[in-house]
């Protein structure tokens, strides 16, 4: 017999999660209201618990230098920051200057606006714009998911030896299983699958949220 080594989340234990995390302050409410107030944009914001996890990840590696591709609202970005060091850096790749302008606002209410600067502008040429001997601890990818292989090559090359990237959305909801004509699925299961045989990482898949991605770069 087979033994299921997982359980299935719902609504109410899912919150349990996320209430006994760290990361729960007014900062983070607020984000999170502010996304909820956008409708069906909501969803392009990460879950408290993969925040919590994101800020313990970057400090226990000691981070000082991260990348963040796909902004948004800031949640990431606060999570991020908050385990960086006082004079710890992050580089935020943002499409749209309205979703940064907000972005900052609530970096500012968190106190770790002096760390973060942004690159606003398709993630493609940002990254492109940048020398590859610029090199990151961390770097998390949330962002246009049709574009996911690429990302991964750019901000690869930009990564330290033994450094962290962070990919999300990599199960699709499940539709990995079965993209159909679904490009950002087709995509997303194609890095999965190129990412099992890429002598250049060691990979966790992570089954919470809508799966996660740990990446290092041997």
């Amino acid at each position: 017999m087979t033994v299921e080594r997982f359980i299935s989340l719902n609504p109410e234990l899912h919150d349990y999660l996320v209430e006994h995390s760290s990361f729960r302050d007014g900062v983070a409410s607020e984000v999170e209201r502010a996304a909820e107030e956008m409708g069906d944009l909501a969803e392009m914001q990460i879950a408290g618990d993969q925040a919590a996890f994101m800020t313990v990840v970057v400090a226990a590696i000691g981070a000082r230098q991260a990348l963040e591709v796909g902004t948004f609202l800031g949640y990431g970005a606060i999570a991020i920051a908050r385990g960086l060091p006082d004079d710890g850096r992050l580089v935020c790749c943002e499409l749209r200057d309205e979703y940064a302008e907000q972005a900052r606002g609530h970096l500012a209410k968190a106190g770790q606006e002096h760390k973060v600067e942004f690159r606003i502008g398709p993630a493609l040429e940002s990254l492109r714009a940048m020398d590859t001997t610029e090199q990151y601890d961390f770097a998390f990818i949330d962002a246009d998911k049709t574009e996911y292989i690429d990302y991964f090559e750019e901000v690869l090359a930009r990564t330290r030896s033994n450094g962290l990237l962070m990919l999300d959305n990599t199960l699709r909801e499940g539709t990995v299983l079965d993209p159909g004509d679904s490009e950002p699925a087709r995509v997303t299961a194609e890095l999965n699958d190129r990412l099992t045989t890429d002598d250049r990482v060691d990979v966790a898949m992570l089954g919470f949220a809508d799966g996660i991605t740990l990446v290092r770069k041997r």
